[in-house]
């Protein structure tokens, strides 16, 4: 499942991951922020200055994603992203599936070493 970045454009391209992956960690640090939150373990004044950071990078992203026409770049490279990962997950629940992909990679390419050989 490659991840589709505007071959044309490689800056725009390149800029367009870079600022999915700022998007995603930001997402994440969100989450975490949220959960420190519902634990108390954060101060008001803590709180505040997380909120604001948080606001002033995805104000900072848009922007970004606006002033090099992105929007659609990173939309991409987002959900290319995401079907990476669905296929990851589901490969770790299902071992018996990934087992047979791997089989039948090894017949269809008999000359390549696997990286399970390894």
């Amino acid at each position: 499942m490659p991840l589709k970045i505007d071959e044309k454009n490689l800056k725009k391209g390149v800029l367009g991951l870079v600022v999915a992956l700022v998007e995603i960690i930001t997402e994440l640090l969100e989450k975490q922020a949220l959960l420190r939150i519902e634990k108390d373990s954060l101060s008001d004044e803590e709180i505040e200055r997380l909120g604001e950071a948080l606001a002033d990078l995805n104000e900072a992203l848009e922007i970004i994603k606006a002033d090099n026409n992105l929007e659609d770049t990173v939309e991409s490279v987002r959900c290319g992203l995401d079907e990476v990962v669905d296929d990851v997950v589901d490969k770790l629940i299902n071992p018996v599936r990934w087992a047979k992909e791997v089989e039948e990679h090894d017949r269809n390419r008999p000359g390549e070493i696997s990286l399970l050989d390894s």
